[in-house]
C-alpha cells in the first residue's frame, strides 16, 4: 500500500472507472490522502502521465462480467468506507454490484452514485452529457450573448461543479453520518441538481426582481462595462470586475474614465455605448501593460491567461497552484490545509498495475491470484 497523508488519510475508496465527473471525484479524495482503488475493464502496461484524474490512485483491472469479478469487487467491498459509480441507473444491479448487494456486504459502506439525470425520473435512462444536464437545470440559457444560441461553458458546470464536486460533498456527509449511526447509506446525484445549485445566488436575485431571465442583459453576463473581458493592443485579453462603487471609482480613475456619461453605473440602457468606449481604451494598451498599471490594485483586475501560461504567472507561482509532472501541467490539489497537508499526488499507475498487490492484501494467496489471471478474471 502506498504512503499517504492529508485530511482524509485512512479513508478507503473503491470506483468503478468511468467518464468524467466520477474520476475526478476521485482524484480530489486522492488529493486529500484517500486511498482510491479504481477498478477497470481492461489492463494496459504503459504509462499515462496525461491521465490526470487518476493521479494518486491505485488500478486493478478486473472482469465485472464474470462471477469471480464481482465477488472480488464485494471482497473489496467489504473493508472499504465508500465505492463510486456512474453508470446508468440499474447497470451496477444486472452486473451484480449494486447497493443492495454491496450494502451487505458492507453495511457501513456508503454508495456514490453519479448520474447526469439522476437515479429516477422520466430521463433517467436517456444518454446524456454535461450540455444537456446544465440545459434542463437552466444554467446554460444565461450564457452567451443576447443575439446567440447559449454558448458551452466547457464542461466545468454540469459534470465537474454539479457533479464531481457534489458526488464529494456528498460522501464527506455521509462519512460524518455514518461515524455516528454505524449505517451507510446511498447517494444519488444528479448533474442537473447539482448545477442547479451552483445557480442559486441567480435564483435568488430573479425572485428580488434584480435578475431578468434572459441572456446578455444582466449584471455577472458580460452585460454590464465594468464586469467583462476586452481585448488588447496585443491580440490578448484582460478582465475587469470593478462591482463595488469604491472599485469601480478606482476603475474610472485608472482608465480616465471622467466624463458624466459614466457617472451612473448601473444605468443599463447606457451599458452598450459605454463596453464600447471602454473596449476603445482597453485596446490602447498591450495586455502587460494593463497588467502593470492594474495588477496588484482594487480594480478587481486580471489577466486572462492561457493554459500554457498559467504556471509563469507570479501569483500562481508563489502559491505553488500548479506543477509538472512527467512534463504533464495540472492543477495542485487544493484546497490548503494549516496542518493536515496533502502530499504531491504519486503520478498515474498504468491500467492494471496494482492487481497483484491489492489482491494480497485481501488475503488473496498466490495461487488464488494466479487463478483469477489464467481464467480471465484479472484482466
Amino acid at each position: 500500500m502506498t504512503s499517504q497523508q492529508g485530511p482524509l488519510r485512512g479513508l478507503k475508496v473503491i470506483e468503478i472507472e468511468g467518464l468524467g465527473p466520477a474520476p475526478f471525484c476521485g482524484m480530489m479524495l486522492a488529493d486529500m490522502g484517500a486511498e482510491v482503488i479504481s477498478i477497470t475493464r481492461k489492463s494496459a502496461k504503459m504509462a499515462r502521465p496525461h491521465a490526470i484524474s487518476e493521479r494518486g490512485k491505485r488500478s486493478i483491472a478486473v472482469n465485472l462480467k464474470s462471477e469471480a469479478g464481482v465477488a472480488l469487487v464485494l471482497r473489496l467491498c467489504e473493508s472499504a468506507d465508500v465505492l463510486i459509480e456512474g453508470f446508468r441507473p440499474g447497470v451496477a444491479e444486472r452486473l451484480g454490484i449494486g447497493p443492495e448487494q454491496c450494502l451487505t456486504a458492507n453495511p457501513k459502506l456508503i454508495y456514490g452514485r453519479m448520474t447526469g439525470w439522476g437515479q429516477d425520473g422520466p430521463l433517467a435512462q436517456a444518454a446524456g452529457h454535461d450540455l444537456n444536464y446544465i440545459a434542463l437545470s437552466g444554467a446554460l440559457h444565461g450564457m452567451g450573448h443576447p443575439d446567440r444560441p447559449p454558448r458551452p461553458p466547457l464542461n466545468l458546470v454540469g459534470d465537474f461543479g454539479g457533479g464531481g464536486m457534489f458526488l464529494a460533498f456528498g460522501i464527506l456527509c455521509a462519512v460524518y453520518e455514518t461515524s455516528r449511526s454505524g449505517k451507510g447509506q446511498v447517494i444519488d446525484v444528479s448533474m442537473v441538481e447539482g448545477s442547479a445549485n451552483l445557480m442559486h445566488m441567480m435564483y435568488a436575485w430573479m425572485a428580488e426582481g434584480r435578475w431578468q431571465d434572459e441572456r446578455g442583459v444582466n449584471l455577472l453576463d458580460g452585460a454590464a462595462y465594468f464586469y467583462d473581458s476586452y481585448e488588447t493592443a496585443d491580440g490578448k485579453f484582460i478582465t475587469i470586475a470593478a462591482l463595488e462603487p469604491q472599485f469601480y471609482a478606482l476603475l474610472r480613475d485608472k482608465l480616465g474614465l471622467s466624463s458624466a456619461e459614466f457617472d451612473d453605473q448601473h444605468n443599463r440602457e447606457r451599458w452598450p455605448a459605454l463596453k464600447q468606449k471602454v473596449g476603445e481604451i482597453v485596446l490602447t494598451r498591450s495586455r502587460d501593460e494593463w497588467c502593470e498599471l492594474l495588477e496588484t490594485t482594487d480594480v478587481c483586475f486580471a489577466p486572462v491567461l492561457s493554459m500554457r501560461e498559467v504556471l509563469n504567472h507570479p501569483h500562481n507561482r508563489h502559491r505553488q497552484s500548479f506543477y509538472e509532472e512527467q512534463g504533464v501541467l495540472q492543477p495542485s490539489p487544493a484546497p490548503k490545509f494549516s496542518r493536515s497537508a496533502p502530499a504531491r499526488p504519486a503520478p498515474p499507475h498504468f491500467a492494471g498495475e496494482d492487481n497483484i498487490a491489492v489482491l494480497a492484501e485481501l488475503g488473496y494467496n498466490e495461487d488464488d491470484i494466479n487463478n483469477l489471471i489464467a481464467t480471465g478474471v484479472l484482466v
